[in-house]
């Protein structure tokens, strides 16, 4: 358990604001001063893979911490009351401004990163979507820039997040 984990950064209970705030060792704090728990859990996240006619994957480059200016794929968090399916659809909107034609879910990583000194959990899940029309895409929001590569040309140590870099060697595996 590293500096930044939420077990080494809250100290106070979120209820009442006393310091008997204790971490269960898994996934829970508990105050013993008014017994109510606080449980950290993962946060849902989208990520799309992307192919042109070329069979060049799309990386898009990070404009913000985490990992600003590394390599990594397009996506982003899901809201509250929104699906995956919707999420990654707005997000290749907001990121790249192309619109998805069609999405098949793939799989799910597990990521974990620091940001602002707190460490973050969450599930990335993976889809396949389909792009009918690349002519109005640029980069927007919180990427820099992008780029489509061959995937045997696409070097790990490139991308900034370790889920982003198990979803690559999952799709190198899988072009095999």
């Amino acid at each position: 358990m590293n500096e930044f984990h939420p077990a080494n950064v809250f100290k106070f209970c979120p209820y009442c604001g006393m310091a008997d705030f204790l971490w269960n060792g898994a996934n829970a704090f508990s105050c013993q001063s008014c017994r109510r728990q606080y449980y950290i859990n993962m946060a849902a996240a989208v990520v799309a893979v992307i192919y042109n006619e070329k069979g060049e994957l799309l990386l898009t480059r990070r404009k913000n911490n985490p990992a600003k200016g590394f390599f990594d794929l397009p996506g982003g968090f899901v809201n509250i009351g929104e699906t995956a399916e919707n999420a990654v659809i707005r997000e290749i909107r907001e990121e790249l401004n192309i619109d998805v034609s069609a999405c098949k879910f793939m799989a799910t990583f597990p990521n974990e990163y620091v940001f602002d000194g707190i460490q973050y959990f969450t599930e990335d899940i993976v889809f396949l979507c389909k792009i009918a029309d690349f002519s109005s895409m640029s980069a927007n929001d919180d990427i820099s820039n992008y780029e489509f590569r061959l995937i045997d040309k696409i070097n790990v140590y490139e991308i900034g997040l370790n889920s982003i870099k198990n979803v690559i060697k999952f799709l190198k595996e899988q072009s095999k």
